[in-house]
């Protein structure tokens, strides 16, 4: 499991204003994709986002900037995730429009092959939907000719859920614990590279 550059951005931007010296001040966009020196157009697209989900509150004027809207210990990595990611498609058959699936028989008693996904985890259970009645499943423009039977996808699954399983034991809180490491180098050690190159 890959994630995009989009996720990863969105979870740097959160951390850095989860530990900027001064709190009570807003940050810019600019002052973010300076300290990653990733590009501000992509970034201006992943804090627009973060805002209509919640996690940043824009504050528009001429002394405007951005913050976090929430504590970092509310900003769960797996919801997170889940909300900002494109897709899991693993592989070609997780894809949801390559699957025509029919709705599990809550009357059937088997569970024996049934995933295990946690409770909250609503990916996981789109992609149960997938997995759990075989047999109501056709594929419709799939390229692999066993994907009706293949049991590959489960394992692929279990593998997912897992992956999502551990990001939400965490939250942002969680992987700013070592805050004055992380100040150093976002903070710190870029103005002193620039008061370096005003010396040269």
């Amino acid at each position: 499991m890959r994630l995009t550059n989009y996720s990863d951005y969105a979870l740097r931007s959160l951390i850095y204003l989860a530990i900027k010296p001064e709190p009570h001040l807003l940050a810019n966009i600019s002052d973010i994709a300076n300290s990653y020196n990733i590009s501000k157009s992509h970034l201006t697209k992943i804090i627009h986002q973060l805002g209509q989900l919640g996690y940043i509150d824009s504050v528009r004027g001429k002394n405007g900037g951005i913050r976090l809207a929430c504590r970092p210990k509310d900003i769960n990595l797996g919801v997170l995730i889940k909300q900002i990611e494109p897709d899991f498609n693993l592989v070609e058959c997780f894809s949801t429009d390559l699957l025509v699936t029919a709705k599990p028989d809550v009357n059937t008693n088997s569970t024996a092959n049934s995933p295990v996904i946690s409770e909250d985890s609503g990916v996981a259970k789109d992609l149960a939907l997938t997995l759990i009645d075989e047999e109501a499943s056709a594929v419709v423009k799939s390229g692999c000719i066993i994907s009706p039977v293949c049991q590959l996808k489960q394992v692929f699954f279990e593998a997912l859920t897992a992956f999502i399983n551990v990001l939400e034991r965490y939250t942002l809180a969680d992987i700013i614990s070592n805050e004055a490491e992380l100040a150093e180098l976002l903070f710190y050690r870029n103005n002193l590279n620039g008061l370096s190159s005003l010396v040269k």
